[in-house]
């Protein structure tokens, strides 16, 4: 048997689950979009009791009228929970990996209480943080004055942030601990022999190194933040400020709306394959780790230049 052949017959489980549980959904929820609510034909004037087929009519009522401005808030706070939550969550996630990469006592303890977080179910979280952010709760007892955390505005999406935030950075900071411990310690000592500082280090080494991790790390939440849905609705509830595209969706579906619903489905799938093509269409080479190997190649000349200077100078 070639070897062409073996790979397709161990790949082709694994084809056949990601076509049950993503092409056959994605394809369902195509047809539905193409489909309207039974009840009163307003072009035939019958009443039909099956769902009449209605065409491109779902998009086009997405982005007209009093249903634009519902998809473009969804759509507008769904992008701003993204970016804040990612950045956030990068910058804290490098640190918590930093400081657990470091041998000191404890830090198993340490690695086991920063991913508790992560660990807890986001419906629990969501709960919890309810209670942090109620009126009488820990929040307001600690911060001056009385904050509406879960009322419309502003207050309502800090908490979100807060809170996805606070759940999800030790998954970065997990995937960025795997590739730290990768990093060869040799390359460490070269660059202190070299004077190199630690600041220096961080910039020239680590972060060069641990990128294709960090990358993926990214993608992943991003693409996690993009489908929001439990947080916001268990903490806020659905309220302008905080309502995602996957809340618009789901109240949708709620009320019987199945094609609307399916509509909004499909643009959410688009958005998500859109921001994953062009993430990985625009870092592609730094996710297989091409950059962590003309690294390690220019590390190697630069060590291989030091030891000759230092034999020509003997």
């Amino acid at each position: 048997m070639s070897a062409g052949k073996l790979g397709a017959i161990l790949v082709s489980p694994t084809m056949i689950v990601l076509a049950l549980v993503v092409a056959y959904p994605t394809i369902e929820a195509l047809r539905q979009s193409l489909y309207g609510e039974p009840g009163l034909n307003e072009a035939t004037g019958f009443i039909s009791e099956t769902e009449p087929f209605v065409g491109l009519d779902n998009y086009q009522a997405v982005f007209q009228g009093d249903t634009a401005g519902v998809f473009w808030n969804a759509f507008w706070n769904t992008s701003l929970f993204t970016v804040s939550t990612v950045l956030l969550e990068t910058v804290l996630g490098v640190a918590m990996a930093l400081i657990m990469h470091q041998a000191f006592k404890g830090r198993g303890l340490l690695r086991a209480s920063i991913l508790i977080p992560w660990a807890i179910p986001t419906a629990l979280s969501g709960l919890l943080w309810g209670w942090i952010f109620n009126a009488e709760g820990v929040a307001n007892a600690l911060l001056p004055g009385q904050i509406l955390w879960t009322s419309e505005g502003w207050a309502s999406q800090l908490a979100v942030i807060l809170a996805d935030t606070w759940k999800t950075a030790p998954f970065v900071g997990l995937l960025v601990l795997a590739g730290l411990q990768v990093i060869p310690e040799e390359v460490y000592e070269a660059a202190k022999m070299d004077g190199a500082s630690a600041m220096r280090r961080f910039w020239s080494i680590t972060l060069p190194l641990v990128k294709p991790a960090l990358l993926v790390a990214v993608l992943f939440r991003m693409l996690d933040a993009l489908r929001m849905f439990e947080l916001p609705l268990l903490l806020v509830g659905r309220k302008d400020s905080v309502e995602t595209l996957s809340m618009l969706t789901q109240f949708e579906a709620s009320n019987t709306r199945f094609g609307s619903a399916a509509a909004y489905a499909v643009l959410l799938f688009l958005f998500v394959f859109a921001v994953a093509f062009a993430f990985i269409t625009l870092l592609g080479a730094d996710l297989v780790g091409d950059s962590e190997k003309k690294q390690k190649q220019k590390l190697k000349i630069r060590r291989a230049r030091r030891i000759k200077n230092e034999e020509a100078a003997a």
